[in-house]
């Protein structure tokens, strides 16, 4: 596995969380992975649902997982990127990207992203694999 795999909040959280259906899928992944990217949005998003979810323990424990993933590359994301973004958005009106989703599809294109670690079917439409159609 020499190339980046994108991960998505979606599979944070079914590697955080084991009451997750993904959640042993994404135990073994995690267990060795490789060079991983994310945006800032996903870091953001997984922030929430933990905080929302569960309590700010639960989101806390989620940031220091981040904090802990050494392999892991977090992107910032800026007005290039939102405006990118939104295009995708439009383009794909009827899947109800979020703006996390439509980065991550610019990310995984950018990186030229190989498989994507993501239980999101959104996150396939540009053709690249999700991780849970090749195990």
């Amino acid at each position: 596995m020499g190339s980046k795999r994108y991960v998505d909040t979606s599979a944070f959280i079914a590697f955080l969380d084991r009451s997750d259906s993904y959640h042993s899928l994404f135990l073994r992944l995690f267990a060795d992975p490789p060079s991983l990217v994310t945006s800032s949005l996903v870091i953001a998003e997984g922030h929430a649902w933990f905080l929302k979810r569960y309590d700010s323990f639960r989101a806390i424990q989620f940031l220091n997982f981040i904090e802990d993933l050494t392999v892991l590359s977090v992107e910032p994301v800026g007005m290039e990127e939102i405006h990118k973004a939104t295009r995708a958005i439009r383009q794909f009106s009827d899947q109800g990207l979020t703006c996390a989703d439509a980065v991550g599809l610019l990310l995984m294109n950018r990186y030229k992203i190989e498989s994507c670690w993501s239980t999101d079917r959104h996150l396939s439409l540009t053709g690249i694999p999700l991780v849970i159609h090749q195990i």
